[in-house]
């Protein structure tokens, strides 16, 4: 498959040797190429071949004699679809170090795998007049109601992520459109049993409580809504419990004894805020004394020490940055208090910026989620999902007169990464979903959070003025200010019916859940 790419001096064509994808991306490997040095390659004045792939340098004089061979590829039928798409899509990258090694070769293999998706010559694949797919819900929707009925038997090894899995697909059911109020009865009596008394939810039946299962549940009773589900949650033996997870340091344990990382901090935020737990630490819990008083205590300044030398945020103090750590942290401190006041306070936000900015590639257009990684299509949410939260850092809050003018402002590519998720991150098959790569199978973990980072790309967040700080601080209330608006783009590159619902920046469920969820334990005045 062959088509032209065009740059400033000299024409380039790639030729692409078609493979079938395979499941892993590490087993779609072509043969190996050699990389001559750079000076080798400045005097033979030839681009290095990549794997899968020959780079042929022509010059103007034989460009139309190449043209006229190409006119009756699919690319020459599909001429006005190429012309509408940028060159930063279909171009290697212009900075291109020739160190052949296991990153470098994977990463031309993705590069291979993603290219023919994002010029818009994917073979089956039809493509709007901006070489961008429609979002195939017909295919979507199914997979994810498939992933809430009886699974395969290798899945019981899965047992313990189970609330992950109905999560998941929930939450992306919701994303699409869908009405999920018929799994009610069926969350409710999966999860009831779950819970322990001593507080907090496991993975499965008879398994120890756990803060990761226990922030998958609560959200999903909130995605189905009404009394009888929120009223399954046991508030005052789950207070008890986060208590015992606090740590004098300012931390949590992700369990009784078990390990403390940055998961903890935003998990446990999440889950005191929407409940709307007291803050005040239990005075049996073992991080209590007469200077810690607060599950507040220590959290923000435990969190910026978690951010490393690179800018990111690691698991825990003096670790590797990694995406979904980063967005853990921004939204544990926009949790506590209003971003444009908390992170600057805590956080070296030029070095946050520059880090997160790494993480977009070209052509991908999709994030990877740590240094010298790959992309992958859940970074559009984890590093994706970092930006609403400091683009309000950086914008301050907004008001009713607030102009909307800059709406298609923004400091990352949000074309990109909706070419990405749109090109590369569905699966084209009668099976569906959504995935890491094309050479990748799709599941529900992906299919949610491909689809939380291309609603963040679609809208606008606002963070709004507070009426009463002392309230806000009291009853960490920063979180419910938060308004979203339609990006206004031109050109936009998607269909409009291809434009998914939002999901609130913080929670990550969808627009007012959070806000009715508060709402419902705030009003019920303590335990």
């Amino acid at each position: 498959m062959t088509f032209p790419i065009k740059e400033r001096k000299r024409h380039h064509r790639v030729i692409f040797n078609k493979r079938k994808m395979n499941s892993n991306s590490s087993s779609a490997s072509s043969s190996n190429f050699d990389r001559a040095s750079y000076t080798e390659q400045q005097q033979a004045q030839v681009l290095p071949s990549r794997s899968g792939f020959v780079i042929e340098e022509i010059n103007s004089e034989n460009e139309a004699e190449f043209g006229s061979v190409a006119s009756g590829s699919p690319i020459a039928m599909a001429a006005a679809t190429e012309s509408m798409i940028p060159n930063l899509f279909t171009t290697l990258p212009p900075i291109r170090d020739f160190l052949n090694t296991g990153s470098s070769q994977i990463q031309d293999q993705t590069i291979q795998e993603c290219l023919p998706f994002l010029a818009g010559i994917e073979e089956d694949v039809k493509t709007n007049a901006y070489g961008v797919p429609n979002l195939d819900r017909k295919r979507h929707i199914p997979f994810l109601h498939k992933t809430l009925a009886r699974l395969p038997a290798g899945y019981v090894a899965a047992d313990a992520s189970r609330p992950w899995m109905f999560y998941w697909a929930l939450n992306g059911l919701r994303t699409m459109g869908e009405d999920i109020s018929d799994y009610r009865e069926r969350v409710i009596s999966t999860i009831s049993p779950i819970q322990n008394s001593t507080g907090g939810f496991g993975g499965g039946n008879g398994q120890a409580s756990h803060l990761a299962p226990t922030y998958a549940i609560i959200l999903s009773l909130a995605l189905v809504g009404g009394k009888e589900a929120l009223e399954v949650i046991d508030r005052k033996a789950m207070w008890k419990w986060l208590g015992a997870l606090k740590q004098k340091d300012g931390s949590f344990q992700m369990s009784v004894g078990g390990e403390v990382d940055m998961r903890g901090a935003y998990c446990a935020t999440v889950i005191i805020s929407l409940l709307d737990l007291p803050l005040e630490l239990p005075k049996d819990s073992s991080a209590w004394s007469p200077e810690h008083t607060s599950f507040l205590t220590g959290l923000p300044e435990w969190v910026a020490r978690c951010q490393t030398f690179e800018g990111g945020f690691s698991s825990r103090p003096d670790a590797e940055a990694h995406g979904a750590y980063a967005f853990c942290a921004l939204g544990c401190l926009c949790i506590i208090g209003d971003p444009h006041v908390v992170i600057p306070k805590y956080l070296d936000v030029p070095r946050l910026i520059s880090w997160l900015s790494a993480r977009q590639y070209a052509p991908e257009g999709g994030f990877s989620g740590r240094t010298n990684k790959l992309v992958d299509g859940c970074y559009s949410h984890w590093v994706g999902g970092c930006w609403p939260l400091l683009e309000a850092c950086l914008e301050g809050p907004s008001s009713p007169t607030s102009s909307n003018s800059n709406l298609s402002n923004s400091i990352y590519s949000r074309e990109g990464l909706i070419r990405y998720i749109l090109c590369c991150c569905q699966d084209q098959s009668k099976r569906g979903g959504l995935r890491d790569k094309p050479s990748h199978s799709s599941d529900s973990y992906h299919t949610c959070y491909v689809l939380a980072g291309l609603s963040s790309a679609q809208h606008k967040w606002r963070f709004n003025l507070s009426e009463s700080k002392s309230e806000q601080v009291e009853n960490l209330t920063s979180a419910y200010q938060w308004t979203s608006e339609v990006i206004a783009e031109e050109p936009q590159i998607f269909d409009e019916e291809d434009r998914v619902k939002t999901l609130h920046p913080v929670f990550v469920i969808p627009e007012g859940v959070a806000e009715e969820t508060r709402a419902y334990f705030a009003s019920k005045g303590g335990f």
